[in-house]
């Protein structure tokens, strides 16, 4: 049986990403990716909105996140999973495997 578990999403950098190195020497980069659009559902518009935690692991990944700021418009697709808090509440992570800058047409 397959088991799906694919994220796309696209928005805006809105929490300053933490570059932390684990035990093991894998570099991770957290961060926090606010996305806003209009979606249609049931044949009407609605406003989409929501803040996804994203993680993005390993060396490979280091020379975009090393980049990437607050404010920065970005892409990520990846998989989804649940982490525990340190106040014992789960909550949804999206594990980057693909980033890409967005030109913000600034």
């Amino acid at each position: 049986m397959a088991t799906a578990n694919r994220l796309e999403l696209s928005g805006m950098i809105c929490k300053a990403p933490v570059r932390k190195v684990s035990p093991s020497g894998i570099p991770h980069c957290q961060f926090v990716l606010e996305h806003r659009s209009v979606q249609e559902e049931a044949g009407l518009r609605r406003q989409a909105w929501c803040r996804m935690p994203v993680i993005v692991s390993g060396r490979e990944s280091q020379a975009i996140t090393h980049s990437i700021t607050v404010g920065m418009h970005i892409w990520v697709q990846g998989f989804i999973c649940s982490h525990q808090g340190r106040n014992g509440l789960n909550k949804l992570v999206l594990h980057a495997e693909q980033i890409e800058l967005i030109d913000s047409g600034d």
